[in-house]
């Protein structure tokens, strides 16, 4: 794949990505969404927590979004989204639907970075068999 076909691939996954938690997660939290809090109680968490979460998400996806810190960005992000993993664990709902969604969302996040960003690429580089 050409390496302008690669960057316009990855920032198409960066851009699903950010307008899924802009529009699913995040506005949701900020706009004191009911919904938002009935997540989170059903999932064993205080509903005081929807602002806080919802600042985080924001915070990290703006990092991601911008080239200079977009690593610092992906890496936060992995993190609450591993933390979003684990509750789901805990609370044993479906593996694929639920449970496996922050990692879903977690190929989206970091193939866009791999894709938009040739130093990531060098780092772990794709290799064919010899």
């Amino acid at each position: 794949m050409k390496v302008s076909a690669m960057v316009w691939t990855g920032r198409a996954l960066t851009g699903l990505f950010a307008v899924f938690m802009l529009g699913a997660s995040i506005a949701p939290k900020l706009a004191g969404m009911p919904v938002a809090a009935e997540t989170l109680i059903s999932l064993g968490w205080k509903p005081d927590y929807v602002l806080m979460i919802g600042l985080m998400e924001l915070a990290f996806l703006a990092l991601y979004l911008f080239p200079r810190t977009s690593l610092l960005g992906a890496i936060l992000m992995t993190g609450l989204l591993g933390g979003a993993m684990a509750t789901q664990v805990r609370v044993e709902n479906p593996l694929f639907s639920h449970e496996l969604f922050s990692l879903y969302l977690g190929l989206f996040l970091w193939g866009g970075l791999w894709l938009r960003d040739e130093r990531l690429r060098a780092l772990f580089p794709w290799r064919r068999n010899p």
